[in-house]
């Protein structure tokens, strides 16, 4: 019996498409997208960001990395904004509510757009929180970055620091 139903639940799972099969991978564009900023409601596309190196930062309020990414990022964006690097961080809430809460206990100074209804992170190929991809000056994504550690900040940094010295 254990082995029908294992062969059942193998069967099943491999006759499902990867969910990944068109997430966006190092090497190739971001998509361009246009969302509402998560306060002002105000449209922001991704090409205003063009000829920076952007950090493109999937998260949202239940994320218990994302606790510890906001202050480091917050850091960073504040010491290397005047190179030319922006953090826009694309918040996945349905209630909104929950992620301006989120925000008054992390305050940032970076962008931070509403994507209640996750489309954008599905375009991406998003399947863990924070899922991030640091996106070149030409807008080719050079790096994806799942999860968050506080340690891993410094290797996030080099890999910006290294494209924001690209001509």
């Amino acid at each position: 019996m254990k082995h029908k139903l294992y062969a059942a639940v193998l069967a099943a799972l491999t006759s499902v498409a990867p969910m990944s099969a068109q997430a966006i991978d190092v090497g190739q564009p971001a998509p361009a997208f246009t969302l509402p900023s998560l306060q002002q409601n105000t449209p922001t596309a991704l090409t205003q960001f063009a000829g920076k190196v952007v950090y493109l930062d999937f998260w949202a309020s239940w994320c218990a990395p994302c606790r510890t990414s906001f202050p480091l990022l917050n850091q960073l964006h504040q010491k290397l904004q005047a190179q030319g690097f922006e953090v826009v961080a694309v918040n996945l809430d349905e209630d909104k509510t929950k992620a301006e809460q989120f925000l008054k206990e992390f305050p940032v100074s970076f962008k931070i757009l509403s994507d209640p209804a996750g489309q954008w992170a599905d375009k991406f190929g998003v399947e863990s929180m924070p899922t991030s991809y640091i996106i070149d000056k030409k807008g080719v994504v050079q790096n994806i970055h799942h999860g968050f550690a506080s340690d891993d900040i410094k290797e996030l940094e080099a890999k910006i620091t290294q494209l924001l010295a690209k001509k």
